[in-house]
């Protein structure tokens, strides 16, 4: 017997099956595509997705996907290094800049977090790949994704722990399927499973 393929899948222009939140606006189907669910295991590039994790908070991701660009050249590309060294000038520069999202809280925390992250002995990718669950099957219905797990929520009570801001349950979840940790499109979809 096959692999049950989701009922809730979109079916696009191009006959290709996706989860339905990717058909909305081809920054979806790029990032569904390319990105989303791929494993990320450089620390800029986790560090990259935990603030823009951060930054979507009570926002669409689609304004996130949008600004992307101006945020990889707001914050050096993510650089862990050059962003733990961000001073006053530099965040008054931030909250100036209308390309990104200008939250003041979310931006200090960025901040805050690449001095935490730069100082991790073990890296932020290895510490935040320390949480994965168990590999699962895709789910078979959008209602099956959930918003926190278990795991999430261990992942951050870690970050916390640790000094990190803006990390609670449900975004450190939407972190692990942005980073790849889990892979939860849906049963059927286009994209091919990960072997991380």
């Amino acid at each position: 017997m096959g692999t049950r393929r989701s009922p809730d899948l979109l079916v696009g222009a191009d006959g290709l099956g996706r989860c339905p939140w990717a058909g909305s606006a081809p920054e979806y189907v790029e990032y569904h595509d390319g990105e989303w669910g791929r494993p990320v295991r450089t620390d800029d590039g986790m560090f990259e997705r935990l603030c823009l994790e951060a930054f979507q908070s009570g926002l669409a991701w689609i304004t996130i996907l949008r600004k992307r660009p101006a945020f990889r050249a707001a914050f050096a590309d993510f650089s862990i290094a050059t962003v733990a060294e961000f001073g006053a000038d530099d965040r008054a520069r931030l909250l100036a800049d209308a390309g990104i999202v200008r939250n003041r809280a979310k931006i200090d925390a960025a901040l805050h977090n690449a001095r935490v992250a730069r100082d991790l002995p073990e890296g932020l990718a290895e510490l935040i790949w320390s949480h994965r669950p168990a590999r699962k099957p895709r789910p078979v219905r959008l209602a099956d994704v959930p918003a926190t797990t278990p795991e999430s929520v261990a992942l951050a009570k870690a970050l916390k722990k640790r000094g990190f801001r803006f990390v609670g349950p449900t975004t450190a979840y939407a972190l692990m399927q942005a980073a790849g940790m889990v892979d939860d499109h849906l049963a059927g979809c286009c994209v091919p499973r990960s072997a991380a």
